[in-house]
């Protein structure tokens, strides 16, 4: 279906029992809301009905020109209207990678829409940005950003087939999922889109200085991640102020929702039930 927010129109799936408590999936770069494929039966199964958008940029109908219409007050005020748009006042919200970073921010700006948090891969951003200022792993692992922000990044990443896409991905994802994500990116203006959340600036804007967390929280967080060190990782517990659970998923990479969808599902589910 499709939510409107203002002049924007997004993508929504919308699933599971009507009468289940909303659970609001946000996914991460270079994926969409396929991502929570292999997540949504057991949340429905469990009585859940799952929300799950193709954010800013990756809805066709979503797509305004420019870095500036990217910064993450904007991709969490996209979030609150779709849940407005479909008449939910609180949801369990659930982000992955980017959507984990606005997953945060709503649960550090907009609380009263945010019933529990699980964010999968990436940390709270103080303790991000706390990690790039003190720790050297950390600054290694962030010099992508360096180049996802470089106006040559589109044509390059979109090169042979999207061969640097596709090697993001490695052998973590299964390839039909991949084909999909590779379909999506490689329609015009989409991975420019998808591009400029980093080329707006927000993961580097520590002027935004985000509150601590005091919503129920699960983070959830695997050894092989290419995106968070370890630092960073532990320092999150530090900005979140109420019940609080941190899982480490061992041998997994940063792509935790297709790799390990038992193991997220499972977090998920305790957290929404408040069994942690």
């Amino acid at each position: 279906m499709r939510v409107s927010v203002g002049e924007l129109k997004f993508d929504v799936d919308v699933s599971g029992p009507e009468d289940g408590e909303p659970v609001l999936l946000l996914h991460g770069f270079p994926q969409s809301r396929r991502a929570w494929d292999r997540i949504v039966p057991a949340l429905h199964e469990a009585g859940l009905r799952t929300i799950a958008p193709d954010q800013r940029g990756y809805s066709d109908g979503a797509r305004p020109a420019g870095a500036d219409c990217y910064a993450l007050p904007l991709l969490a005020a996209d979030a609150v209207g779709i849940l407005d748009g479909l008449g939910i006042e609180e949801a369990h919200v659930v982000g992955h990678d980017w959507g984990s970073v606005v997953a945060w921010y709503l649960a550090a700006r907009h609380s009263g829409r945010v019933r529990t948090l699980t964010a999968v891969s990436f940390p709270h951003l103080q303790a991000y940005w706390d990690a790039l200022r003190e720790d050297p792993k950390q600054r290694q692992l962030s010099r992508y950003l360096a180049y996802f922000v470089s106006p040559e990044s589109t044509e390059e990443l979109l090169a042979d087939n999207a061969a640097q896409i596709r090697a993001l991905f490695g052998d973590a994802v299964d390839p039909a999922q991949v084909r999909h994500y590779l379909d999506l990116h490689t329609r015009p203006g989409v991975l420019d889109a998808a591009l400029n959340w980093y080329r707006s600036g927000s993961l580097l804007a520590e002027d935004q200085g985000l509150d601590p967390v005091a919503v129920p929280t699960t983070y959830i967080w695997s050894d092989a991640d290419m995106a968070a060190g370890r630092y960073a990782v532990d320092r999150t517990a530090a900005y979140v102020t109420g019940p609080y659970r941190f899982v480490l998923l061992e041998g997994i990479t940063h792509w935790q929702p297709e790799q390990a969808p038992q193991s997220v599902a499972r977090e998920i589910l305790a957290r929404v039930r408040g069994e942690v």
